[in-house]
């Protein structure tokens, strides 16, 4: 162990190897346990720092000492309720100023694991709950493995955030289930939005040996331990496919998915194919080793750096809005009401019945439209039940709160409602002046308006302070960001009370100031706009989609289907309104909307075609992403880059290791060029220099 893994990094909370003999049952012998503990609950996971990987190492070194003597038979390895271990402790990694200080890191991981490997008894891990990362790889260093079908998470998030699995993953995975399965979980799922298996899913995968329910698991475990010692039962794994032709093209697939996803501007990805193709063959040694240089490269680049820093966002800043009003001004909320009985007024029917545990009641124009909505929800929920997602009780508990109606009178008591109908301001309007003749004064009224003026929505009640901007997005129990609007008139009351029904919903919320389409809507109608502007002028959309490959999860076009192109076109035009032409509206995108076309066949091939290259068509692309977000900084529509960059990550989908969008402008130069200044401080989100 060198001496910078068995330091302190500043703050490190140290996970404690604890441990404690217990006998078998069955005379299986004794089995020394090594419980993972931080002296946390669960809501500060176990992880793996310097002082509590050499921690874990010295255990280990005691436990060889032990089992060479005969005083123990096995060693098993645990985590405290609810929590394997969730990998290392990334909040060192700015710490980390010179490549030898990463190499030190991936070394005194891989000599851990591999002592456990190495131990002269069998060694058995029984995950009890998350796993992630370093929390796996010490899994997989175990001789078997039993999972919990409630663990509710494992997986190598790695190449999502810039690295690769570094203590091991990358050569005993697909050692363990084949090359093919290996980079579904570690290229595949990642670059899924960071995708995770459960513990059935993770048995399913042959992750594990064996898996017992949560309620007596590591009963179960020990007991199945006892036979397994005692030969009464027989692990019997799937050989691995080493055939190099099979092995090779599932490495090439998963490149061209990362390809496809990143276009070549992230390196950790490409990084941990290498490495897996290299795990047909090599030995662990050379697998390590190689690791390590992967990480020493890994940990010293901005990639990493800005992957940390979105997810230092996600995990921090999402939880404490800026600029959010004191919770303990928000109203309580028992009962809600939703104007509208389409889908997505259904889908937010069923995220607040949900979380929100409130009477939700559904209106709509007519009977049939309400009934349908209902149906919808009632459909959803027994959808949950079929996945077992949901009890039966409480699917029937879950059904009972949501009801419907053509009329109002049914929001009387209600203290919150939330408006889903048609895009347009006289509509809104008229909701909320029927609304407001049934509801109490304190009612806040919330518009999941993906655009329109919250201030010029409320100007005509009699309490406009009460109305605040609600945006939710497509598809809704699945996308994590909130936009909460401040209209001109809007009191802390209302807008705190917004703020703990955010909460309540579990989404990730951002104050944003009353302005045309928000940020999110706003920057990618930027986006979208500038792209269509590059390829209307005479660019193919091959080179274009090349130009901004690894900025959104999909290309323009998937992503124009995704939205739809009215709503698209609808957003495009409600900016360039307020904006002007810096807004570009596509003559393509408004023959495709009026025809019901395909894009592609509207699409009019112009008479002196402007053909720019990849990297010509990223610098324009870029330069309306920064010049836009700078006016956004300067008129206030967001309280900081971080929220832009939180809002992009968790609303659009925007990469992590990019940092979602101002650290890749800051990082190409982009800022600098456009606005004349840096959006971020160096070192926030790249590597100090």
């Amino acid at each position: 162990m060198t001496e910078q893994s068995t330091s302190t990094l500043p703050n490190e909370v140290v996970t404690h190897a604890l441990v404690q003999d217990v006998a078998l049952p069955g005379g299986g012998g004794t089995l020394a346990l090594v419980t993972l503990d931080n002296g946390h609950d669960h809501t500060r996971p176990n992880t793996f720092g310097p002082a509590s990987i050499g921690e874990l190492h010295d255990a280990i070194r005691s436990l060889r000492t032990r089992a060479e003597a005969g005083e123990i038979q096995a060693v098993g390895l645990t985590g405290k309720p609810f929590i394997f271990a969730v990998g290392a402790d990334l909040s060192g990694v700015p710490y980390v100023t010179e490549r030898q200080q990463a190499l030190d890191i991936a070394k005194a991981g891989h000599a851990t694991f591999a002592a456990l490997m190495d131990l002269p008894v069998p060694s058995f891990a029984f995950v009890n709950g998350a796993a992630m990362g370093g929390g796996v790889e010490a899994a997989l260093a175990c001789t078997y493995r039993t999972i919990s079908t409630g663990v509710p998470a494992l997986a190598f998030p790695e190449t999502f955030l810039g690295l690769v699995p570094g203590w091991g993953g990358c050569w005993m995975l697909p050692n363990l289930v084949g090359a093919q399965k290996a980079l579904t979980v570690i290229i595949d799922n990642p670059l899924a939005m960071n995708r995770m298996l459960t513990g059935p899913q993770a048995y399913k995968l042959g992750i594990a040996d064996a898996m017992f329910e949560p309620a007596d698991f590591l009963e179960e475990s020990l007991r199945w331990t006892a036979s397994v010692l005692r030969g009464e039962t027989t692990v019997q794994r799937p050989e691995v496919d080493r055939d190099e032709s099979a092995w090779t093209d599932a490495c090439d697939e998963a490149r061209g998915l990362v390809e496809a996803k990143t276009g070549g501007k992230a390196p950790a990805p490409s990084r941990a194919i290498t490495l897996i193709e290299a795990a047909r063959t090599a030995t662990r040694d050379e697998g390590f080793a190689a690791e390590d240089e992967a990480l020493g490269d890994l940990i010293m680049s901005d990639e990493l750096r800005a992957g940390l820093y979105a997810f230092d966002l996600t995990q921090k800043r999402a939880k404490r809005p800026a600029g959010a009003p004191d919770k303990v001004l928000a109203r309580p909320v028992s009962k809600v009401g939703i104007v509208g009985a389409g889908l997505m007024a259904s889908q937010l029917a069923l995220l607040f019945a949900r979380k929100a545990g409130v009477p939700i009641v559904m209106t709509d124009l007519d009977q049939g439209r309400v009934d349908k909505g209902v149906a919808y929800v009632h459909g959803e929920i027994d959808k949950l039940v079929q996945k077992r997602r949901l009890t039966v009780d409480k699917a029937s508990f879950l059904r009972g709160l949501v009801t419907g109606a053509t009329s109002k009178e049914g929001f009387t008591d209600a203290e919150f409602v939330i408006e889903a109908v048609f895009e347009e301001m006289s509509v809104k309007k008229q909701v909320w002046a029927e609304v407001e003749a049934v509801v109490s004064p304190e009612c806040v009224l919330a518009s999941n308006t993906s655009s329109l003026s919250i201030e010029e929505m409320a100007a005509d009640l009699a309490h406009p302070e009460r109305v605040v901007g609600f945006h939710f997005f497509n598809p809704v129990a699945v996308m994590p960001l909130l936009e909460v609007i401040r209209g001109a008139k809007t009191d802390d009351a209302a807008l705190a009370t917004a703020f703990a029904m955010g909460r309540t919903l579990g989404k990730t919320t951002i104050l944003v100031k009353d302005s045309p389409s928000f940020i999110v809507n706003r920057l990618l109608g930027r986006f979208m706009g500038e792209f269509s502007r590059v390829v209307d002028e005479g660019t193919s959309e091959d080179v274009a989609n090349e130009g901004v490959s690894g900025l959104a999860p999909m290309p323009p076009g998937v992503l124009l289907q995704l939205v739809g192109p009215a709503i698209a076109l609808h957003n495009s035009e409600t900016l360039h309104t307020a904006f002007g032409d810096r807004f570009y509206i596509s003559p393509a995108l408004r023959k495709a909307v009026a025809e019901n076309s395909f894009l592609e066949d509207a699409r009019v091939k112009p008479e002196s075609p402007v053909e720019l290259t990849a990297s010509q068509v990223r610098e324009r692309v870029l330069s309306a992403l920064a010049e836009e977000a700078g006016l956004m900084l300067k008129d206030g529509v967001a309280q900081a880059p971080m929220d832009i960059d939180l809002a992009m990550i968790t609303g659009a989908g925007f990469q992590f290791w990019n940092g979602g969008l101002t650290p890749l402008l800051d990082r190409e130069g982009i800022s600098e060029k456009v606005t004349g200044r840096r959006f971020l401080p160096p070192g926030v989100a790249s590597v100090p220099r």
